[in-house]
């Protein structure tokens, strides 16, 4: 019997690249501003919140055509 655990656990995509953009930064490679340097983050977290949003709505929407 084999007893193996996995972990999915991890940077992740989003987080590679806005480490990858934080380190051209600060070597002076990009010249971006920080808010851009960053954005892989808040664009990530935009979409998550118009996902939760949507569901909101979908889910209010039915509700309010079942009664």
């Amino acid at each position: 019997m084999s007893n193996t655990a996995s972990s999915n656990g991890g940077i992740g995509f989003i987080g590679l690249l806005t480490i990858v953009f934080v380190v051209l930064k600060l070597t002076g490679v990009i010249s971006w501003s920080w808010l851009m340097v960053i954005s892989p983050i808040w664009i990530s977290a935009i979409i998550f919140v118009l996902i939760i949003a949507g569901f909101g709505i979908a889910t209010y929407l039915l509700d309010k055509r079942s009664r």
